[in-house]
């Protein structure tokens, strides 16, 4: 007499999994780990390009010489290898300001896209790039602030005072943030701090040169000391942002259910509020505006990992920081022997990019 249940049928009403349930189960967590590992792999050698590439080309074994010499170099007080000189002095710098500032927008679009529930949402909204820029036509204006590094910290500066005064904003009342009251405060203060921009810039030629510049968003021309003095603040803020991913999933089911399940939503949203802020002004300081990175990358990384934060929050810092790695070497490609400012470049390609998207109905509702 068999003993075994192979071809025993299930009982009805009976819990156990099934078989096909748990292979999808893997299957999706292998092509979640496979895409990690895919966006790790174009990360280095994006890396490795952005080293390499520029009004000046560098050839590999040239480079695998001068990488070899990167520990040394940076140490040095003069370096008389020009080859070199250009890695340690130019590229070096800029690919590294790249990807943290690429991860940091990355990782802020998908953060206030979750907790504003809108998928048309960016860092952009929240005044962060407008109160930069205020602060830093002002350091020119009355200051005469000319200083990569002091620029960086008016930008910094201005970014998050405009962030929290239109949270600020947005609670009076009822003492709750609501998403929708957020946008629109966001998007008032964009319209009041852009006129008083226009109006510093207008009046006063230098101040119009040098904005004209920082506007557009670029990594060229940054030094170690902006790396090191943004890279504190945005590996902080990531560490709280993958750590916020369980419960911005709670949230994205409504308030009332979040708040069933334990959830303070208005603690929540605040720090999700004040994350956005450190890592949408840190990278603004670094490299100024840059558009349509916080936008697109999150709906890009969640045709990979579904609607799971646990997941979109750290694919979003590897493609931010994939995406405009590709971008700026795109840049010094496409314009030599000059280049075009990563923010152009990304206009290009993440306009064209996001209008698909909405053609096609892949903008998911949130």
């Amino acid at each position: 007499m068999t003993t075994g249940t192979t071809d025993v049928p299930e009982p009805p009403g009976s819990t156990r999994p099934h078989t096909p349930g748990v292979s999808a189960t893997t299957n999706l967590r292998r092509r979640r780990l496979l895409g990690l590992l895919g966006l790790t792999v174009l990360l280095v050698v994006g890396f490795v390009l952005s080293l390499a590439y520029g009004s000046r080309i560098i050839p590999n074994d040239v480079l695998l010489d001068a990488l070899r010499q990167l520990p040394s170099a940076l140490r040095a007080e003069r370096i008389d290898n020009p080859d070199l000189q250009v890695i340690t002095e130019l590229r070096f710098p800029r690919t590294l300001i790249g990807i943290v500032v690429g991860a940091a927008l990355g990782v802020a679009g998908a953060l206030i896209q979750g907790h504003t529930r809108n998928p048309l949402a960016d860092p952009g909204i929240l005044g962060i790039s407008a109160g930069a820029s205020l602060a830093v036509v002002s350091s020119f204006a009355l200051f005469n602030v000319t200083g990569t590094g002091a620029t960086a910290a008016w930008a910094f500066g201005g970014a998050l005072v405009a962030t929290f005064i239109v949270f600020g904003l947005a609670s009076v009342g009822g003492g709750n943030v609501h998403p929708l009251t957020l946008i629109l405060g966001g998007a008032a203060m964009n319209a009041v701090l852009q006129a008083i921009i226009s109006a510093l810039v207008l009046t006063d030629e230098n101040n119009l040169d040098r904005m004209r510049f920082w506007t557009v968003g670029s990594v060229a021309g940054r030094d170690m000391s902006v790396f090191w003095g943004v890279l504190p603040v945005i590996v902080i803020g990531l560490l709280l942002a993958f750590a916020t991913g369980p419960q911005l999933n709670l949230l994205n089911l409504g308030d009332d259910v979040a708040t069933a399940l334990g959830v303070n939503t208005r603690v929540a949203r605040f720090m999700g509020m004040v994350v956005i802020a450190l890592l949408a002004a840190s990278a603004t300081a670094a490299a100024g505006p840059i558009a349509f990175l916080g936008l697109v990358v999150p709906h890009l990384v969640r045709s990979i990992t579904g609607p799971d934060y646990r997941w979109i929050l750290p694919y979003s810092a590897l493609g931010g920081a994939t995406l405009l790695i590709y971008a700026d070497v795109l840049g010094r490609l496409v314009a030599r022997p000059g280049e075009l400012q990563v923010g152009i470049v990304l206009a290009f390609v993440g306009a064209p990019l996001f209008i698909y998207m909405l053609v096609r109905r892949k903008v998911v509702q949130l």
